[in-house]
C-alpha cells in the first residue's frame, strides 16, 4: 500500500518473502497473502491517486522543472493519461520505478477516476496476486528459475525500457505539439461554451 501510495518501499520483495514464508514454515496461509497484497496495491494506488488529484499538478508545475518536468511535458503527461491512460495505470504496475508515481500522475493528469480505478484493480490482482501465488507454486525451484529466467526477465525489461525511452524521445516533439494542439481546442470549446451565458 505505501509502495502504492508513492513511497519507495520494495513490495515485491516483500511479497515474494510472505510467500515463501508460507510454503517453509505453514504459519501463514498463501490465500491471506495473496488477497492482503492485493488489497494493498488498490488501496494505496487509490490514496495515490487522490494525492496527485488534490495536489500532485501544483507541485508538479512549482518543482518538476527541477527534473525535466516542464510546463510541456506536463501537458504531454495530461495528454497520454487522457489518451492512454488505462495502458498506463495497466502495464506501470509491473515496472518498478514506474508503480511507484503511477498513481499521484494519473491524478495529476486529471485521469477519470472509474477509469483508473478499473485498470488499477485489474493491474493490482494480476501483479500482486501473481507475485505470491507464482512464488508460492514455484517454491523451492525458484531458485533455479530464478538464474537464466532472472537474467532472461532482466534483459527483456532493459530492452523493454530502452526501446519505450528511444520512442519517447523520438516522438516527444509530435506528441507534444498534438497536446498543446489539444490542449487549446479543448481552451477553446470552454471558452465558447461558456460565452453565450456570459
Amino acid at each position: 500500500m505505501m509502495e502504492s501510495m508513492g513511497l519507495p518501499v520494495p513490495a515485491e520483495a516483500c511479497i515474494i518473502t510472505a510467500s515463501l514464508y508460507c510454503l517453509k514454515t505453514h504459519h501463514l496461509a498463501i490465500q491471506g497473502v495473496a488477497l492482503a497484497a492485493i488489497a494493498g496495491a488498490i488501496i494505496g494506488d487509490n490514496f495515490g491517486f487522490l494525492i496527485g488529484r488534490r495536489v500532485g499538478f501544483p507541485l508538479l508545475q512549482t518543482y518538476g522543472p527541477r527534473v525535466g518536468l516542464t510546463h510541456d511535458r506536463l501537458i504531454l503527461g495530461q495528454y497520454l493519461f487522457s489518451r492512454h491512460g488505462n495502458a498506463i495505470v495497466f502495464v506501470g504496475r509491473f515496472v518498478s520505478v514506474v508503480r511507484v508515481f503511477v498513481a499521484v500522475l494519473a491524478g495529476a493528469c486529471r485521469m477519470r477516476w472509474p477509469e483508473f480505478m478499473i485498470f488499477n484493480a485489474l493491474g493490482g490482482t494480476c501483479w500482486a496476486g501473481g507475485y505470491a501465488l507464482g512464488t508460492y507454486m514455484l517454491g523451492r525451484r525458484i531458485s533455479q528459475v530464478s538464474g537464466p529466467a532472472g537474467i532472461a526477465i532482466g534483459v527483456a525489461t532493459v530492452i523493454g525500457l530502452i526501446a519505450t525511452g528511444a520512442f519517447l524521445k523520438k516522438n516527444e516533439k509530435r506528441l507534444t505539439k498534438q497536446a498543446l494542439q489539444a490542449a487549446r481546442q479543448q481552451a477553446q470549446a470552454n471558452g465558447t461554451q461558456a460565452s453565450p451565458g456570459a
